[in-house]
């Protein structure tokens, strides 16, 4: 069955989703988790609590629990996503799920040493046209999500983005002050490059990245004297995988 949408749009609405998952078994965006399982075991523990993002009906979360990893908390905006998964693993203690908005996370402040996300800022960012800016709404909602993995965050806790977003463009959107962490990135795949960005709470940025927060800020109140609405620069590139590779650029 063709799962692709007739509008990159639609990607972001929950009944398009919920529609998917009621027939789609499985889809696991930028490969499975044994393709960056190297990269993982380097920065999350196998006692670490685990906070998921957008989980979808991708086997990441089945396949990091038969490696060990068994304090997995999932989370989806799609009710049919949930229930599905729910019962799907049932038969897997330590693992919960549950149907909520990446930026309105309700748990406490301080409640995982890990949060991951595997293309999940990718699909909110489907239909940014520019290889270059992205539109101050979708700056607002990415803003608004990464607030929130912060403040979920233990102190030394890490957030670890997997991405096709090369560096160059994805750290624009991660090198905050106030977010309060520290940038590592890694890549993975042969011939089309993924890249797995690790950001460690409670470390400074490197001096490379502060110097990028503040070009940026500075370039963004120069915007501001001239009246132009800011924009926050980052990238998609083509992919070969569902809705990456329908991005118009």
């Amino acid at each position: 069955m063709d799962y692709m949408p007739d509008d990159n749009s639609r990607y972001k609405d929950v009944d398009y989703w919920d529609e998917r998952y009621k027939t789609e078994q499985c889809y696991d965006w930028l490969g499975g988790f044994s393709k960056f399982q190297h990269l993982l075991e380097e920065h999350v523990k196998k006692e670490d609590s685990i906070l998921i993002l957008g989980c979808g009906n991708s086997s990441m979360s089945g396949d990091m629990y038969s490696a060990g990893y068994h304090s997995i908390t999932n989370i989806d905006y799609s009710s049919v996503c949930i229930s599905t998964m729910t019962a799907r693993y049932s038969d897997c203690p330590g693992m919960t799920w549950h149907q909520m908005d990446v930026r309105q996370l309700c748990f406490p402040a301080a409640s995982f040493d890990v949060i991951l996300e595997k293309a999940t800022l990718d699909a909110i960012m489907v239909e940014e046209k520019s290889p270059w800016d992205v539109s101050p709404q979708t700056a607002c909602f990415v803003h608004q999500a990464l607030t929130e993995i912060s403040r979920c965050l233990k102190p030394g806790g890490r957030f670890v983005s997997v991405t096709f977003a090369q560096p160059f463009f994805r750290k624009r959107l991660y090198a905050r002050t106030e977010y309060n962490w520290s940038i590592k990135q890694y890549s993975y795949g042969e011939g089309f490059q993924y890249f797995v960005y690790v950001m460690t709470k409670g470390e400074q940025l490197s001096p490379e990245d502060a110097a990028l927060e503040k070009k940026l800020l500075e370039k963004n109140q120069l915007e501001d004297t001239k009246s132009t609405p800011t924009r926050i620069a980052t990238t998609q590139n083509e992919d070969n995988e569902d809705f990456l590779s329908n991005i118009d650029l």
